[in-house]
């Protein structure tokens, strides 16, 4: 198989495993005729992958970091539509609190590489 830089980052693959896991809620919010959150979540969560392997495809750092800036916006937006999910009683407290966790993680990973390849060369 054909492999690109980004595939080897922990970013990407934490990012492509919670997005897995927003699918099934959207699915179940689909079967609720929950449209419009639906395509908001499934965006939402599949831009913050989308972004972190666009921008690794960049020619510097710097463009590169721009990319990973608007992956973490999208996690923040995936967190404002599950409290907003959670609020309307599709989600539960402990789904809710166990995705915020996971999603403050990889915020928190996606600033640190943004801060180190801005840094560095990557």
């Amino acid at each position: 198989m054909i492999h690109f830089r980004f595939m080897d980052l922990d970013i990407w693959k934490d990012s492509i495993m919670i997005s897995n896991e927003l699918y099934d809620i959207a699915d179940n919010l689909e079967e609720s005729k929950k449209f419009r959150w639906v395509e908001q979540l499934r965006g939402a969560s599949l831009s913050i992958s989308n972004n972190i392997a666009e921008g690794s495809g960049s020619y510097s750092n710097k463009d590169f970091a721009n990319f990973l800036n608007i992956a973490r916006r999208s996690v923040f937006e995936v967190v404002n539509i599950l409290i907003v999910i959670n609020r309307r009683t599709y989600i539960n407290d402990e789904i809710l609190n166990n995705y915020l966790s996971q999603l403050d993680a990889l915020s928190r990973k996606i600033s640190n590489f943004r801060k180190s390849i801005l840094k560095n060369k990557y």
